[in-house]
């Protein structure tokens, strides 16, 4: 008979597979483990990430993040760690993925949430890991959000405007808009 956590573990690849399988998106991979342990996401949605060179954000349409289940899964939260760069109060060394951790969240809740926070959707300022990134969206909450991709199946899998237009797919990973700070 399996453990617990290796039937939680099964379980949330078969949510993830049967969650992702198509999305234009989100792409996920299992990368170690069987059941997996270890997921590598790509996201296809607006962010930012800041350009040293014009001292602002820019938006960038590609983000990688991994996800480990370590041993205490899930009665401990996944460990996320962005792979590429990200400018947002709750990404540095680590994803913040809030502090609260309730073991009946799902992977596929934890994954959603991350591209929520990419498109800046969700955001805490009040304890960041990022404090320029913190001062920077207080000043400029009437740019975001930056994205309004709903990702879960099901959910119409278009961007609209507000003016209700169908706005082009995210820009590629080399495509940069600076994002106007007035």
């Amino acid at each position: 008979m399996s453990s617990p956590r290796l039937r939680r573990l099964m379980a949330d690849y078969d949510l993830v597979r049967d969650e992702f399988t198509g999305s234009r998106y989100i792409q996920v991979q299992a990368v170690s483990g069987n059941p997996p342990e270890l997921y590598a996401v790509t996201f296809k949605l607006r962010g930012l990430r800041w350009e040293a060179q014009r001292n602002c954000p820019v938006e960038q349409g590609l983000h990688k993040a991994e996800i480990y289940l370590g041993m205490d899964y899930p009665r401990e939260k996944p460990k996320c760690v962005m792979r590429t760069e990200i400018f947002h109060p709750n990404f540095g060394s680590y994803i913040c993925i809030g502090d609260h951790w309730a073991a009946g969240e799902s992977l596929v809740d934890v994954i959603v949430q991350i591209g929520d926070m990419i498109q800046f959707k969700e955001y805490n300022v009040k304890s960041p890991l990022n404090a320029v990134a913190a001062q920077w969206t207080m000043q400029h909450e009437h740019l975001l959000p930056v994205g309004n991709v709903e990702l879960r199946q099901g959910e119409p899998q278009i961007e609209l405007s507000l003016s209700g237009e169908e706005k082009k797919p995210p820009a590629a990973e080399e495509d940069e808009v600076e994002i106007t700070l007035g």
